[in-house]
C-alpha cells in the first residue's frame, strides 16, 4: 500500500525488489538440485557457493565457516545445540542472559536438568548485562555463553568485547554465541575479530526473503547436526537447499553492506526526529530503550493505555508497529525483557516497539507522532469519579 508506514522492521522488513527478481530469475532459470550432478544441479550449486562468498566476506570469515539454515531460531538451536552435543567434556555449565530471544532462552530452559547447569545474567534498567556478574558465573566448567547482540525489544546492545575477554581470562575453552539476528547487515560486526565462535543471521531482517538464515561457525569447533538426512551444508544441515532463499540472502547482503553507513546514518536521524517529536508533542511516557541502543529499535511505554489497544488504533491509520517481539507477542504475557530491566507494570502494559528502516521517511514519522497525539487522548483509562 502506497500510504502505509511500516514501523515493525524488527519483526520483518520489506524485502528489496532486486532481491524479489533475482529470486524470481533463479526460480525460473536455476532450478535443479544442487546434489545432482548435472549441469543444472551444479548451476545451482554455483549460485548457492556466490551467496555463501558474499555473506563470508560480509562477516571476514571463511566461505566454509557459513552453513545456511531456515532462519534466527534454527540458527540459534543449532548453535547450542550442535556445539554441546558432541563436546560433553568441555563442561556441564552454560550462561545465557534475562533478555534473550526465546530460540536462545526456551533451549537453555530445555537442557537445564538435562544434565546442565544453567546461570542467567540480570541486566540494569538498560538492558546490559552485569560485567561483575559474568566474573562471578564463568568457572572452569563453562562450556557456552550464548548472548544476543542487539536486543530484539529494546535495541540494547550487549558488550560483546568486554565479555570476551573476561571470557579469556578466566576460561579460553568457553564457546562465545552470539545472536546478532538484529545486528547482522545494520552494524559491522566481524566475529573473528571479536573473538566470537559461533554467530545467528536471518535473512528477513534486513530486506532478504523469509525462511532463510546462517550460522557462522569457526572452523575449530567440534560440531553435530540437530536435522539428520542427506549431509547438505557440510554435513551439519541436511535438507535439499533453499536456492532462491540462499540466492535471495545473498543479494539481501550485497545491498544492505554497500550502504550499511548510510543506512544507519539515515536512520538514527528518523529516530532522533521521533523522539524529539514524541517529547514534544505527547504526555505521560516512558523512553525504555536506553541512548545509546541501536538506531532501528525504540521502544515506548505510554502510561493508562493497553498497547494492543493503541496497536489497533495505529493500524486503522495503516501504521504498522509491534507490542514486543513477533515470536512471544501471541502468548499474552508481559514482556521477560521488560521485566529484567526493572520496567513496572503499568508502563509495561502500554509498550510499544517502534523499529526502523532507511525505507522509511521523516514524512512518515512525523505523520505517526501526530496520529498518536489523536489516539492517545481517546483510549487512555478514564479517572475513576469520586464523591
Amino acid at each position: 500500500m502506497k500510504n502505509e508506514i511500516f514501523l515493525d522492521n524488527s519483526s520483518t522488513t520489506k524485502p528489496y525488489d532486486d532481491v524479489i527478481d533475482f529470486m524470481s530469475q533463479i526460480s525460473k532459470e536455476v532450478y535443479g538440485n544442487p546434489s545432482s550432478l548435472h549441469t543444472k544441479g551444479i548451476a545451482a550449486e554455483r549460485e548457492i557457493k556466490k551467496a555463501r562468498q558474499l555473506i563470508a566476506d560480509s562477516l571476514r570469515a571463511q566461505s566454509n565457516e557459513i552453513i545456511f539454515t531456515s532462519g534466527g531460531t534454527e540458527s540459534n538451536n543449532l548453535a547450542i545445540r550442535g556445539y554441546l552435543n558432541p563436546n560433553p567434556r568441555k563442561g556441564k555449565h552454560i550462561i545465557t542472559t534475562t533478555v534473550e530471544h526465546p530460540s536462545v532462552m526456551e533451549v537453555y530452559q530445555s537442557l537445564a536438568g538435562k544434565g546442565y547447569t544453567v546461570d542467567y545474567l540480570n541486566v540494569d534498567n538498560d538492558g546490559i548485562i552485569s560485567i561483575d556478574e559474568l566474573k562471578e558465573k564463568i568457572n572452569e566448567n563453562t562450556a557456552l555463553i550464548s548472548i544476543i547482540l542487539v536486543n530484539n525489544e529494546v535495541g540494547s546492545i550487549q558488550p560483546i568485547e568486554q565479555l570476551v575477554r573476561i571470557k579469556n581470562q578466566i576460561n579460553k575453552n568457553t564457546v562465545i554465541h552470539v545472536d546478532a539476528v538484529q545486528g547482522y547487515g545494520k552494524m559491522e560486526i566481524h566475529p573473528k575479530a571479536l573473538g566470537i565462535d559461533l554467530m545467528s543471521l536471518s535473512s528477513h531482517k534486513i530486506h532478504g526473503p523469509k525462511g532463510i538464515g546462517a550460522i557462522f561457525m569457526n572452523q575449530s569447533l567440534k560440531m553435530s547436526p540437530i536435522i539428520y538426512g542427506g549431509g547438505q551444508e557440510s554435513m551439519l544441515r541436511s535438507g535439499t537447499e533453499n536456492v532462491p532463499g540462499i540466492c535471495g540472502f545473498g543479494k539481501a547482503v550485497e545491498i544492505s553492506f554497500a550502504n550499511i553507513n548510510n543506512n544507519h546514518e539515515n536512520v538514527r536521524k528518523l529516530k532522533e526526529i521521533f523522539v524529539n517529536s514524541i517529547m514534544e508533542n505527547i504526555e505521560k511516557f516512558k523512553i525504555i530503550s536506553p541512548i545509546n541502543a541501536s538506531p532501528y529499535i525504540l521502544n515506548v511505554a505510554f502510561e493508562g493505555i493497553k498497547a494492543e489497544v493503541l496497536l489497533h488504533h495505529l493500524e486503522e491509520k495503516s501504521i504498522f508497529v509491534s507490542t514486543g517481539s513477533a515470536c512471544s507477542s501471541r502468548k499474552n504475557i508481559h514482556s521477560r525483557v521488560l521485566r529484567s530491566m526493572g520496567v513496572t507494570s503499568k508502563y509495561i502494559e502500554g509498550a510499544i516497539r517502534f523499529s526502523f528502516s532507511h525505507f522509511n521517511t521523516e514524512e512518515q514519522i512525523i505523520k505517526t507522532v501526530e496520529a498518536l497525539v489523536d489516539i492517545l487522548p481517546r483510549i487512555r483509562k478514564k479517572p475513576k469519579l469520586t464523591n
